[in-house]
Protein backbone atom coordinates (compact mmCIF):
# COMPACT_ATOMS: atom_id res chain seq x y z
CA UNK A 1 0.00 0.00 0.00
CA UNK A 2 2.83 2.38 0.84
CA UNK A 3 4.60 1.78 -2.47
CA UNK A 4 1.32 2.15 -4.37
CA UNK A 5 0.71 5.42 -2.56
CA UNK A 6 4.14 6.74 -3.52
CA UNK A 7 3.57 5.85 -7.17
CA UNK A 8 0.11 7.42 -7.22
CA UNK A 9 1.33 10.57 -5.47
CA UNK A 10 3.95 11.12 -8.15
CA UNK A 11 1.40 10.58 -10.94
CA UNK A 12 -0.96 13.07 -9.30
CA UNK A 13 1.67 15.77 -8.95
CA UNK A 14 2.92 15.34 -12.51
CA UNK A 15 -0.71 15.67 -13.66
CA UNK A 16 -0.69 19.20 -12.18
CA UNK A 17 -2.39 18.63 -8.83
CA UNK A 18 -0.04 20.25 -6.33
CA UNK A 19 -2.35 19.96 -3.31
CA UNK A 20 -4.95 17.25 -2.70
CA UNK A 21 -7.43 16.17 -0.07
CA UNK A 22 -7.38 12.41 0.55
CA UNK A 23 -10.69 11.36 2.04
CA UNK A 24 -9.64 8.08 3.57
CA UNK A 25 -8.11 4.69 2.89
CA UNK A 26 -9.23 1.13 3.58
CA UNK A 27 -5.96 0.49 5.42
CA UNK A 28 -6.02 3.16 8.10
CA UNK A 29 -3.39 5.88 8.39
CA UNK A 30 -1.45 4.98 5.23
CA UNK A 31 -2.38 8.42 3.92
CA UNK A 32 -0.92 10.08 7.03
CA UNK A 33 2.38 8.27 6.47
CA UNK A 34 2.38 9.26 2.80
CA UNK A 35 1.63 12.90 3.62
CA UNK A 36 4.53 12.98 6.05
CA UNK A 37 6.90 11.27 3.61
CA UNK A 38 6.04 13.88 0.96
CA UNK A 39 6.51 16.71 3.44
CA UNK A 40 9.98 15.53 4.47
CA UNK A 41 11.11 14.98 0.88
CA UNK A 42 11.25 11.18 0.95
CA UNK A 43 8.50 10.84 -1.67
CA UNK A 44 7.57 13.09 -4.60
CA UNK A 45 3.92 14.09 -4.45
CA UNK A 46 1.35 16.80 -3.80
CA UNK A 47 0.74 18.56 -0.51
CA UNK A 48 -1.89 16.44 1.26
CA UNK A 49 -4.76 16.99 3.69
CA UNK A 50 -5.76 13.53 4.92
CA UNK A 51 -8.61 11.79 6.74
CA UNK A 52 -6.64 8.83 8.08
CA UNK A 53 -9.63 6.48 8.12
CA UNK A 54 -13.30 7.02 7.48
CA UNK A 55 -15.98 6.50 10.11
CA UNK A 56 -18.63 3.98 9.08
CA UNK A 57 -21.21 1.64 10.58
CA UNK A 58 -20.30 -2.03 10.63
CA UNK A 59 -21.27 -3.64 7.29
CA UNK A 60 -21.82 -0.11 5.92
CA UNK A 61 -20.53 1.85 2.97
CA UNK A 62 -17.02 2.17 4.39
CA UNK A 63 -16.63 -1.37 5.72
CA UNK A 64 -15.18 -4.32 3.80
CA UNK A 65 -18.20 -6.49 3.07
CA UNK A 66 -18.99 -9.66 1.17
CA UNK A 67 -16.45 -11.80 3.04
CA UNK A 68 -17.00 -15.21 4.56
CA UNK A 69 -18.09 -14.80 8.22
CA UNK A 70 -15.09 -16.76 9.50
CA UNK A 71 -12.62 -14.21 8.08
CA UNK A 72 -11.22 -11.83 10.70
CA UNK A 73 -9.76 -8.64 9.26
CA UNK A 74 -6.79 -6.86 10.86
CA UNK A 75 -7.63 -3.80 12.99
CA UNK A 76 -6.27 -1.25 10.51
CA UNK A 77 -8.86 -2.39 7.97
CA UNK A 78 -11.69 -1.64 10.42
CA UNK A 79 -10.29 1.32 12.34
CA UNK A 80 -13.28 3.58 11.72
CA UNK A 81 -16.13 1.20 12.60
CA UNK A 82 -18.59 2.87 14.99
CA UNK A 83 -22.22 2.14 15.83
CA UNK A 84 -23.21 4.75 18.41
CA UNK A 85 -22.48 8.40 19.27
CA UNK A 86 -20.10 7.23 22.02
CA UNK A 87 -18.16 4.99 19.66
CA UNK A 88 -18.12 7.73 17.04
CA UNK A 89 -16.55 10.21 19.45
CA UNK A 90 -13.94 7.63 20.39
CA UNK A 91 -13.05 6.98 16.73
CA UNK A 92 -12.83 10.71 15.98
CA UNK A 93 -10.37 11.17 18.83
CA UNK A 94 -8.27 8.18 17.78
CA UNK A 95 -8.09 9.30 14.16
CA UNK A 96 -7.17 12.87 15.01
CA UNK A 97 -4.65 11.77 17.65
CA UNK A 98 -2.96 9.72 14.94
CA UNK A 99 -2.48 12.89 12.89
CA UNK A 100 -5.41 13.20 10.49
CA UNK A 101 -6.25 16.69 9.22
CA UNK A 102 -10.03 16.21 9.10
CA UNK A 103 -12.72 13.56 9.57
CA UNK A 104 -14.76 11.75 6.96
CA UNK A 105 -18.00 9.96 7.84
CA UNK A 106 -19.91 7.56 5.59
CA UNK A 107 -23.46 8.86 5.98
CA UNK A 108 -25.14 6.57 3.42
CA UNK A 109 -24.54 3.34 1.56
CA UNK A 110 -22.08 3.25 -1.32
CA UNK A 111 -22.00 2.35 -5.00
CA UNK A 112 -18.79 0.34 -4.74
CA UNK A 113 -19.43 -1.58 -1.51
CA UNK A 114 -21.20 -4.94 -1.68
CA UNK A 115 -24.66 -5.10 -0.14
CA UNK A 116 -25.08 -1.44 0.73
CA UNK A 117 -27.64 0.83 -0.91
CA UNK A 118 -26.54 4.36 -1.89
CA UNK A 119 -29.90 5.89 -1.02
CA UNK A 120 -30.07 4.45 2.51
CA UNK A 121 -28.93 6.55 5.49
CA UNK A 122 -26.45 4.68 7.68
CA UNK A 123 -25.91 7.30 10.42
CA UNK A 124 -28.57 9.47 12.02
CA UNK A 125 -28.37 13.23 12.24
CA UNK A 126 -27.56 12.86 15.96
CA UNK A 127 -24.65 10.54 15.20
CA UNK A 128 -23.23 12.81 12.52
CA UNK A 129 -23.59 15.77 14.89
CA UNK A 130 -21.52 13.85 17.47
CA UNK A 131 -18.82 13.53 14.82
CA UNK A 132 -18.88 17.25 14.06
CA UNK A 133 -18.87 18.25 17.73
CA UNK A 134 -15.96 15.97 18.65
CA UNK A 135 -13.91 17.05 15.63
CA UNK A 136 -14.57 20.71 16.42
CA UNK A 137 -12.79 20.31 19.75
CA UNK A 138 -9.63 19.76 17.72
CA UNK A 139 -10.37 22.46 15.16
CA UNK A 140 -11.03 19.78 12.54
CA UNK A 141 -13.68 19.77 9.83
CA UNK A 142 -15.96 16.90 8.84
CA UNK A 143 -16.93 15.79 5.36
CA UNK A 144 -19.68 13.28 4.62
CA UNK A 145 -19.90 10.63 1.94
CA UNK A 146 -23.61 10.90 1.13
CA UNK A 147 -25.48 9.66 -1.93
CA UNK A 148 -29.05 9.52 -0.58
CA UNK A 149 -31.27 12.58 -0.22
CA UNK A 150 -32.05 12.03 3.47
CA UNK A 151 -28.45 11.23 4.33
CA UNK A 152 -27.34 14.45 2.65
CA UNK A 153 -29.83 16.49 4.68
CA UNK A 154 -28.89 14.72 7.92
CA UNK A 155 -25.24 15.58 7.31
CA UNK A 156 -25.90 19.20 6.38
CA UNK A 157 -28.12 19.80 9.40
CA UNK A 158 -25.45 18.18 11.60
CA UNK A 159 -22.88 20.73 10.44
CA UNK A 160 -20.54 19.02 7.98
CA UNK A 161 -18.21 21.09 5.80
CA UNK A 162 -18.86 19.25 2.53
CA UNK A 163 -20.89 16.53 0.88
CA UNK A 164 -19.07 13.95 -1.22
CA UNK A 165 -20.97 12.57 -4.24
CA UNK A 166 -24.46 14.01 -3.54
CA UNK A 167 -25.87 11.63 -6.16
CA UNK A 168 -29.54 11.62 -5.15
CA UNK A 169 -29.78 15.16 -3.76
CA UNK A 170 -33.26 16.72 -3.77
CA UNK A 171 -34.44 20.33 -3.86
CA UNK A 172 -34.62 20.58 -0.07
CA UNK A 173 -31.06 19.33 0.21
CA UNK A 174 -29.89 21.91 -2.30
CA UNK A 175 -31.68 24.65 -0.35
CA UNK A 176 -30.10 23.54 2.93
CA UNK A 177 -26.61 23.36 1.42
CA UNK A 178 -27.00 26.83 -0.05
CA UNK A 179 -28.27 28.30 3.25
CA UNK A 180 -25.47 26.76 5.30
CA UNK A 181 -22.62 27.26 2.87
CA UNK A 182 -21.82 23.55 2.55
CA UNK A 183 -19.57 22.52 -0.35
CA UNK A 184 -20.65 19.92 -2.89
CA UNK A 185 -17.87 17.64 -4.14
CA UNK A 186 -19.41 15.58 -6.94
CA UNK A 187 -17.36 13.12 -8.99
CA UNK A 188 -19.49 13.39 -12.11
CA UNK A 189 -16.94 11.89 -14.53
CA UNK A 190 -16.59 8.56 -12.73
CA UNK A 191 -19.88 7.08 -13.88
CA UNK A 192 -18.66 6.89 -17.46
CA UNK A 193 -15.37 5.25 -16.52
CA UNK A 194 -17.15 2.63 -14.43
CA UNK A 195 -19.72 1.93 -17.16
CA UNK A 196 -17.02 1.57 -19.82
CA UNK A 197 -14.46 -0.46 -17.87
CA UNK A 198 -15.68 -2.20 -14.72
CA UNK A 199 -17.30 -5.23 -16.35
CA UNK A 200 -14.12 -5.86 -18.33
CA UNK A 201 -12.06 -5.44 -15.15
CA UNK A 202 -14.13 -8.07 -13.35
CA UNK A 203 -16.01 -5.93 -10.84
CA UNK A 204 -19.36 -7.28 -9.51
CA UNK A 205 -22.55 -6.71 -11.51
CA UNK A 206 -23.95 -5.04 -8.38
CA UNK A 207 -21.42 -2.20 -8.70
CA UNK A 208 -22.28 -1.66 -12.35
CA UNK A 209 -26.02 -1.65 -11.60
CA UNK A 210 -25.71 0.86 -8.76
CA UNK A 211 -23.53 3.03 -10.95
CA UNK A 212 -26.25 3.04 -13.62
CA UNK A 213 -28.83 3.98 -10.99
CA UNK A 214 -26.87 6.99 -9.71
CA UNK A 215 -24.81 8.46 -12.57
CA UNK A 216 -27.42 10.51 -14.42
CA UNK A 217 -29.23 11.41 -11.19
CA UNK A 218 -25.95 12.77 -9.82
CA UNK A 219 -25.37 14.87 -12.93
CA UNK A 220 -28.91 16.27 -12.86
CA UNK A 221 -28.49 17.18 -9.20
CA UNK A 222 -25.10 18.73 -9.93
CA UNK A 223 -26.64 20.96 -12.61
CA UNK A 224 -29.35 22.07 -10.18
CA UNK A 225 -26.76 22.77 -7.49
CA UNK A 226 -24.71 24.92 -9.87
CA UNK A 227 -27.83 26.86 -10.89
CA UNK A 228 -28.71 27.39 -7.22
CA UNK A 229 -25.27 28.81 -6.49
CA UNK A 230 -24.04 26.09 -4.13
CA UNK A 231 -20.30 26.18 -3.46
CA UNK A 232 -18.58 23.57 -5.62
CA UNK A 233 -15.20 22.06 -4.82
CA UNK A 234 -13.37 19.72 -7.16
CA UNK A 235 -13.17 16.07 -6.22
CA UNK A 236 -12.34 13.04 -8.32
CA UNK A 237 -12.57 9.89 -6.18
CA UNK A 238 -9.30 8.95 -7.88
CA UNK A 239 -8.60 5.21 -7.64
CA UNK A 240 -12.10 4.59 -8.95
CA UNK A 241 -10.25 5.42 -12.17
CA UNK A 242 -6.44 5.61 -12.63
CA UNK A 243 -4.47 8.15 -10.62
CA UNK A 244 -3.02 10.83 -12.86
CA UNK A 245 -6.25 11.20 -14.82
CA UNK A 246 -7.59 13.64 -12.21
CA UNK A 247 -8.31 16.42 -14.73
CA UNK A 248 -10.76 14.35 -16.78
CA UNK A 249 -13.67 15.73 -14.80
CA UNK A 250 -13.10 19.40 -15.72
CA UNK A 251 -14.89 19.24 -19.12
CA UNK A 252 -17.77 17.39 -17.47
CA UNK A 253 -18.29 20.24 -15.04
CA UNK A 254 -18.73 22.63 -17.95
CA UNK A 255 -21.03 20.18 -19.72
CA UNK A 256 -23.25 20.07 -16.64
CA UNK A 257 -23.59 23.76 -16.00
CA UNK A 258 -20.39 25.47 -14.84
CA UNK A 259 -18.47 28.11 -16.73
CA UNK A 260 -14.86 27.17 -17.60
CA UNK A 261 -13.52 29.71 -15.10
CA UNK A 262 -15.82 28.43 -12.34
CA UNK A 263 -14.73 24.85 -13.03
CA UNK A 264 -11.07 25.85 -12.71
CA UNK A 265 -11.83 27.77 -9.52
CA UNK A 266 -13.50 24.66 -8.09
CA UNK A 267 -10.13 22.92 -8.40
CA UNK A 268 -8.07 25.85 -7.13
CA UNK A 269 -9.30 28.51 -4.71
CA UNK A 270 -12.62 26.81 -3.83
CA UNK A 271 -10.91 23.49 -3.17
CA UNK A 272 -8.46 25.35 -0.93
CA UNK A 273 -11.35 26.98 0.93
CA UNK A 274 -12.99 23.59 1.46
CA UNK A 275 -9.81 22.31 3.12
CA UNK A 276 -9.33 25.58 5.01
CA UNK A 277 -5.97 26.27 3.34
CA UNK A 278 -6.94 29.29 1.24
CA UNK A 279 -4.28 31.37 2.98
CA UNK A 280 -1.60 29.00 1.62
CA UNK A 281 -2.77 27.57 -1.70
CA UNK A 282 -5.45 27.93 -4.34
CA UNK A 283 -4.28 31.13 -6.03
CA UNK A 284 -1.08 32.91 -6.97
CA UNK A 285 -0.54 35.67 -4.42
CA UNK A 286 2.18 37.03 -2.10
CA UNK A 287 2.63 34.83 0.96
CA UNK A 288 1.21 31.68 -0.64
CA UNK A 289 3.10 28.67 -1.95
CA UNK A 290 4.29 29.21 -5.52
CA UNK A 291 2.21 26.45 -7.09
CA UNK A 292 1.87 27.04 -10.83
CA UNK A 293 0.93 24.82 -13.77
CA UNK A 294 0.88 25.56 -17.49
CA UNK A 295 -0.73 23.94 -20.52
CA UNK A 296 -0.31 24.47 -24.25
CA UNK A 297 -2.79 26.80 -25.95
CA UNK A 298 -6.05 28.33 -24.74
CA UNK A 299 -7.20 26.02 -21.96
CA UNK A 300 -10.36 28.04 -21.25
CA UNK A 301 -11.69 27.12 -24.68
CA UNK A 302 -11.21 23.41 -23.96
CA UNK A 303 -10.67 22.23 -20.39
CA UNK A 304 -9.56 18.81 -21.63
CA UNK A 305 -6.19 20.51 -22.24
CA UNK A 306 -5.61 20.21 -18.49
CA UNK A 307 -5.20 16.47 -19.04
CA UNK A 308 -1.82 17.26 -20.62
CA UNK A 309 -0.02 19.61 -18.26
CA UNK A 310 3.32 20.76 -19.68
CA UNK A 311 4.72 22.55 -16.63
CA UNK A 312 4.35 21.96 -12.90
CA UNK A 313 5.84 24.06 -10.11
CA UNK A 314 5.21 23.15 -6.48
CA UNK A 315 6.34 25.51 -3.77
CA UNK A 316 8.64 27.34 -6.17
CA UNK A 317 10.35 24.14 -7.32
CA UNK A 318 9.96 23.11 -10.96
CA UNK A 319 8.78 19.50 -10.96
CA UNK A 320 7.96 19.14 -14.63
CA UNK A 321 8.76 21.19 -17.71
CA UNK A 322 9.30 20.60 -21.43
CA UNK A 323 13.06 20.74 -20.75
CA UNK A 324 13.08 18.21 -17.88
Amino acid sequence: MAFNGARNAKKTLLAGFTTVRDVGTYRAFVDIALRDAINDGTVLGPRMAVAGAYITVSSGGGDITGLSPDIVLPPDLRAGIANSPTEIRQRVREILHRGADFIKIIATGAVLTRGTKPGVSEFTEEEIRATVEEAAKYGARVTAHAHGAEGIKNAVRAGVQSIEHGSLIDDEGIRLMKERGVFLVADIYNGDYIAENYKRLGYPDEFIRKNEETTEAQRAGFRKAVTAGIKIAYGTDAAVYPHGDNARQLPYMVKYGMTPVAAIQSATINAARNIGWENRVGSIAPGKFADIIAVEGDALSDLSKFMNVAFVMKGGQVIKSPEK
